[in-house]
């Protein structure tokens, strides 16, 4: 047992002999015991806390080399491109020959991607019968924040989009982009009024 001794000698003063006082004890055994137990604890938390990561299922490059995989229609596919500044690049797949109509939105207002996966949902929905059967194409250009493939990876489930996949950036694709940066005068083609807009 832990002791703090503060005993006082006696003595001897005037003649007249003093009575000897009993010694002080502090036990510091409580002390001891919660040391470790602070020990203990700390070492506990900080080994449950682990890092989270989000799980993402990729296709193998087999897969992708794949000439037995069935062909989509593209009126089925839209793709969502992420670039710098918080924005997002998006089109509609159209049939060979025609380009496409690239179109920006911003992730400042979620609200604003949301329709333009609504939109596309209920045009799937018009001419194949089931919202379902749209695919949505994740795409990054190098200089796009980490934060924003979180935000639309996110959005996924909020949209109840059952088919996307993050896929690889076209050249041509990057080129498009690359000439919207370098036009201030871009004409954003959505609306980021969405008031009276229920989210499903």
């Amino acid at each position: 047992m832990a002791e703090l001794d503060v005993s006082q000698s006696g003595g001897k003063k005037g003649g007249k002999k003093r009575s000897k006082k009993s010694a002080g004890r502090v036990d510091l055994t409580a002390m001891v015991d919660l040391g470790f137990l602070l020990i203990t604890f700390f070492m506990l938390t900080t080994t449950f806390n682990k890092p989270k990561a989000m799980d993402v299922i990729m296709p193998s490059k087999e897969d992708l080399q794949d000439d037995t995989q069935d062909d989509v229609p593209a009126s089925k596919v839209i793709s969502l491109i992420l670039g710098k500044e918080d924005k997002i690049y998006w089109y509609e797949h159209v049939d060979p020959g025609q380009p496409p109509q690239m179109q920006v939105a911003d992730f400042n207002d979620p609200k604003d991607i949301e329709k333009v996966i609504f939109d596309k949902q209920k045009a799937v929905a018009a001419k194949w019968g089931n919202k379902d059967e749209m695919i949505c194409l994740i795409k990054t250009m190098d200089d796009a924040k980490y934060k924003n493939l979180v935000a639309i990876l996110d959005e996924m489930p909020i949209t109840d989009t059952k088919r996307y996949a993050i896929v690889d950036l076209a050249a041509p694709e990057k080129e498009m982009v690359e000439k919207l940066y370098a036009d201030p005068n871009f004409d954003t083609g959505t609306s980021s009024d969405a008031a009276g807009r229920e989210r499903r």
